[in-house]
């Protein structure tokens, strides 16, 4: 996978109990200090640890973060570094269910299983007075 012409970060942590929150809190500083006041922090963790949690059940030994902007979107990619199937559709599903995910996905590669979340960053429009 290749990303290019904008913002990244990778960040690494051993597949622990631990990770989850741990890559939470890395990945909501880093987006933050690429200036999206607008985007959804509680959102941006909730989808960080469900899919570093799917990638630690893999039982592999570390797991990658993987993030990326791009016209007020924020990708989030985790890798499992374990070849193996796709998570089940119930990961996908919570991931969905978040307010400011705009897609989600998983595949299999042969560097390991990617499960990733789309979030849009977007300032929320209001409604016009009525």
């Amino acid at each position: 996978m290749q990303i290019r012409n904008r913002q990244t970060a990778g960040l690494t942590f051993r597949a622990d109990q631990w990770a989850a929150k741990k890559a939470a809190a890395q990945a909501t500083a880093t987006v933050r200090l690429w200036g999206y006041a607008h985007l959804d922090e509680p959102d941006l963790d909730a989808a960080v640890r469900r899919l570093v949690e799917a990638a630690v059940a893999d039982g592999g030994r570390r797991i990658s973060v993987h993030l990326a902007d791009q016209d007020h979107r924020v990708l989030v990619v985790v890798l499992s570094h374990v070849t193996g199937p796709a998570p089940d559709d119930a990961v996908l599903t919570e991931l969905a269910a978040l307010r400011t995910v705009v897609s989600c996905g998983s595949d299999a590669a042969t560097d390991g299983r990617r499960v990733w979340a789309l979030l849009d960053a977007e300032p929320r429009r209001t409604p016009p007075p009525q």
